[in-house]
């Protein structure tokens, strides 16, 4: 055999035995590449549980259906301070935490009225307690510097993405509304007196 043959050969296998890993994505690997915040495949699959809580499969696709997850992993990822994404992560610890010691199970475990439980208990811990009428921001805005805790700014994020995830994906764009570029239709028999005068 010619000597730059098995050279060739010999460094097609090293080159795929060091690609090979990557094509296999155990418990300990998660799917998406991110640049600024390291996940794990069970912290992953906590995060694609809730956006199916929030977004749940009826009639239309729900959220894993959608793959909204990914989404809204790579928006933490990509457009939050890393200040918000610490606050963030820690904030997902918690969440695990609180989960684990109410129910002694992971969220994933949990039955889907457990798990919709536990998110409107976050949301109702909110609410003022002293019969204000005005209800506190609950939009966690990445831009602004808000003092909110762990837990609320994980939360907020998780579920301002996936809305914000679902509300602009394809599915929702073609079939929930019928979205038509900007000017729309040019509509010439309008009637005149539908007009309103400001």
């Amino acid at each position: 055999m010619d000597r730059r043959t098995v050279i060739k050969n010999l460094a097609l296998v090293i080159g795929g035995a060091t690609l090979l890993p990557s094509c296999f994505k155990g418990d300990s690997g998660n799917y998406i590449a991110l640049k600024h915040i390291n996940i794990t495949a069970d912290q992953e699959k906590l995060v694609s549980d809730i956006c199916e809580t929030i977004i749940p499969k009826t009639n239309v696709p729900g959220s894993k259906e959608l793959n909204l997850h990914v989404f809204v992993l790579k928006m933490l990822d990509d457009c939050y301070k890393k200040k918000d994404q610490q606050a963030i992560m820690k904030g997902m610890d918690e969440f695990s935490a609180l989960v684990q010691k109410k129910y002694s199970q992971s969220f994933s475990d949990l039955s889907i009225k457990d798990r919709e439980a536990v998110l409107t208990g976050i949301e109702n811990s909110q609410k003022p307690k002293t019969g204000g009428s005005k209800p506190p921001a609950r939009r966690f805005r990445p831009q602004k510097d808000l003092q909110v805790p762990p837990l609320d700014a994980f939360y907020w994020a998780i579920k301002q993405q996936t809305i914000f995830a679902y509300t602009t994906s394809q599915f929702f764009m073609t079939k929930e509304i019928v979205y038509e570029l900007v000017p729309g239709r040019y509509n010439p028999h309008f009637p005149v007196k539908n007009l309103k005068t400001a």
